[in-house]
């Protein structure tokens, strides 16, 4: 039943007003004319600028607290209403439907984006910290996920060049909640998580998220198994400090799968059965152990500054073990190679984030300035041995209809990497957003970084250990502007630089060649719209151009190796919807084109006008949300690709996509909710992402899951 949000309890929920035993984070976003109803006003909305699928504001993409329409940048923000409709728990489909981004196979064993036409698996962040490892992150305490489009170096340092991924984590804030969460479904899927916090006194809160998943999946011999615990606290030390406090451990091991090869320039036999596995299942594995300790501190000094500091330490102990076809299958159709490898990758992270803001008026002018800088070391290991067969060679051939092998494998380490790295980094940055009333903003900041960077070759067939180093001092500017015609219209216009230096993303270990590369820059031009049609729905529009200079790109012709000549442009359009279209329908999706192509000729495969590997030059995504009853709604969603090439050298084609979701929702009661999402739901035959040539992903097949949700 809709009700005027001029009733005491939306007054008090939209106003920012706590009814006794809640406090409010921040105020609500709805003006008192508003018509809603409850179930539109869930948890979520109540813990910060969000109703359903909208959010109005981040710090995110500034370091201040500001609405997203106020930002000169593509922002995207899946909240966690949307997660729980869509039914996903990894960032892969989590981010399906946002404009612009499209998953990479990331060898089987990790998170891996590419955004606008930059391939990335460390732009990863967790409240604006980097969580740069290599592994599959579950959302169970995830709040929301922002992705910020473009280079964001002023913001988050090195790397970024497409875009950013930062996870909100949930955090105790007082709100009383205890959820659990059970599915189940196809493939033996079996997970249960729990969300329990409330108000330990008026000024120490606690909540506590939880999670254990036990699960094949569609491909042969899939097999997952992981679990996390995060516990977290708030103490309010006065009326002006806020502490943060928050541990979490999380574990994942699961079968690696590399997915099938090609023949004739095209997947091979996909369409007769996504489930076929090449390799050995048995030696196939990927595990993960992550210790992950997190202090802010809030503080608003009596000049009126305020400081947001985050330190973090985190221990992430990583290996990953393949055997997965290593070739094409020939002409034939009656061999293909096998190969094998392994890759230990643990890692320490050590970083300190301290950010001043002050806001101020200087005549006319509004002021929001930004002060800060950022403190950081990583050290880990960068081990790998190359697998060998009873024929004593690195390759096995066998039948690709045959082609699962339980061959013994010896793993040495003879050409592989054996290093142990330590990186010492840090930065300073100012910014400044000035208003210059009501209807321009201009933003503008400068961040420099110093990245240290020492690798240790332990290879026992060197005499001695080799170390390398390599120094960058890099100067990243950001400038916009926002022109606002209307409060609810905005027109902008922004410019950036990011640099990735020369030992990459995961920076494991640094060759005498690459030690001498200059770093990776990136250089994007971007202008757009945004429009709030109401104040629950958001357009936005984007038009941008993104160069990337002195890139590292994958040979295709040997395994591991990168040619480091590359050039890259992207030319691209977005737009994207987010929000409440009636007070019955919610959307989030939208449509890209992007046009990313190789510049320079870096090899005989891989030339000038090639376009980049996974990047499609059409992409509409939207998923819908019907309230037919307020105990009844449905969910629909649609997935559109346009071919893309499986490398950059433009040989093997990989076929559109076509896919509806589906999901169906029945609130029993104020406790209780049960949920069914179909994946694919017409069972079409796909190709969902690619790891080079002959490593390519079939799409899951039509697949049910169930949820039921208990609050009490």
């Amino acid at each position: 039943m809709k009700i005027a949000a001029t009733s005491r309890v939306l007054a008090t929920l939209l106003c920012g007003t706590a009814l006794p035993g809640i406090a409010l984070a921040q105020p609500a976003i709805l003006p008192a004319d508003t018509a809603v109803t409850l179930d539109q006003l869930s948890v979520e909305g109540l813990r910060g600028n969000t109703v359903g699928y909208l959010t109005r504001e981040t710090r995110s993409a500034t370091k201040t607290t500001t609405p997203l329409i106020d930002t000169p940048q593509s922002v995207t923000v899946v909240t966690q209403a949307q997660i729980r409709d869509q039914g996903f728990q990894s960032i892969e489909e989590a981010v399906r439907y946002v404009p612009g981004i499209i998953p990479h196979q990331g060898e089987g064993n990790r998170d891996d984006l590419v955004i606008r036409g930059q391939r990335s698996n460390a732009d990863f962040y967790v409240n604006g910290v980097r969580d740069d490892v290599q592994y599959f992150r579950d959302l169970y305490n995830t709040q929301r996920i922002e992705v910020l489009k473009g280079p964001n170096a002023l913001v988050f340092g090195r790397g970024g060049g497409g875009g950013v991924i930062n996870r909100v984590l949930k955090e105790a804030d007082g709100i009383p909640i205890r959820e659990i969460v059970a599915q189940g479904g196809q493939f033996g899927n079996k997970r249960v998580a729990v969300d329990v916090g409330d108000r330990i006194s008026d000024s120490v809160y606690f909540r506590l998220n939880g999670m254990f998943e036990d699960t094949g999946t569609y491909r042969d011999f899939g097999d997952i198994r992981r679990y996390g615990i995060n516990p977290t606290m708030t103490f309010l030390l006065s009326p002006v400090t806020t502490l943060k406090l928050s541990y979490e451990y999380f574990h994942d091991e699961r079968t690696t799968d590399r997915g099938i090869p090609s023949q004739f320039g095209r997947p091979y036999r996909y369409r007769q059965n996504t489930a076929t596995y090449f390799g050995n299942p048995d030696l196939s594995y990927a595990r993960v152990d992550a210790h992950i300790a997190t202090a802010t501190l809030d503080h608003l000094f009596e000049s009126g500054v305020a400081l947001h500091s985050t330190l973090r330490f985190a221990d992430y102990q990583k290996f990953y073990q393949n055997v997965f076809p290593g070739g094409a299958v020939n002409a034939a159709g009656t061999a293909v190679n096998i190969t094998a490898y392994n890759n230990e990758t643990p890692r320490t992270n050590y970083f300190s984030q301290n950010d001043l803001t002050y806001k101020f008026d200087t005549g006319v002018l509004r002021h929001t300035l930004l002060a800060g800088f950022e403190l950081g070391y990583q050290e880990g290991r960068a081990f790998r041995e190359e697998g060998f067969f009873p024929n004593g060679t690195q390759t096995l051939v066998v039948n690709p209809l045959a082609s699962v092998t339980r061959a013994p494998v010896a793993f040495r380490n003879t050409t592989g990497n054996n290093t142990r790295y330590d990186l010492g980094l840090a930065a300073v940055y100012a910014q400044d957003q000035i208003e210059i009333g009501p209807h321009l903003q201009v933003i503008g900041g400068l961040r420099y970084d110093h990245f240290d960077f020492t690798s240790n070759n332990l290879n026992a067939r060197a005499p001695v250990p080799v170390q390398t180093n390599r120094v960058d001092d890099l100067v990243s500017p950001r400038a916009g502007v926002v022109l606002k015609p209307l409060e609810n219209l905005a027109f902008y216009g922004s410019y950036s630089v990011s640099y990735l230096p020369s030992s990459g993303d995961q920076f494991g270990s640094l060759t005498p060649g690459l030690a001498i590369a200059q770093p990776e820059r990136f250089e994007n031009a971007e202008v757009g719209v945004k429009y709030d049609v109401s104040p629950l729905l958001q357009l936005t529009g984007a038009l941008y151009n993104l160069d990337r200079f002195n890139q590292r790109i994958a040979d295709p012709n040997r395994l591991g190796f990168f040619l480091t000549s590359g050039q890259t442009t992207t030319q691209g359009a977005e737009i994207g919807a987010n929000g409440y279209v009636t007070d019955w329908w919610q959307v989030a999706g939208g449509y890209a084109f992007t046009d990313a192509r190789i510049v320079s000729n870096v090899s005989t495969t891989i030339m000038r006008g090639n376009t980049v590997g996974l990047v499609p030059f059409n992409a509409f995504t939207l998923w819908n949300k019907f309230e037919v009853t307020p105990e009844l709604s449905f969910g629909v969603g649609y997935i559109q690709t346009g071919h893309t090439f499986a490398s950059s050298d433009n040989t093997v084609r990989l076929p559109g996509i076509t896919r509806f979701d589906l999901g169906l929702f029945y609130k029993v009661n104020e406790f209780w909710r049960a949920q069914i999402n179909i994946e694919n739901a017409f069972d079409r035959r796909y190709i969902a992402t690619a790891d080079g040539n002959n490593n390519i992903q079939p799409g899951a097949p039509r697949t049910i899951r169930a949820q039921i949700i208990a609050r009490f």
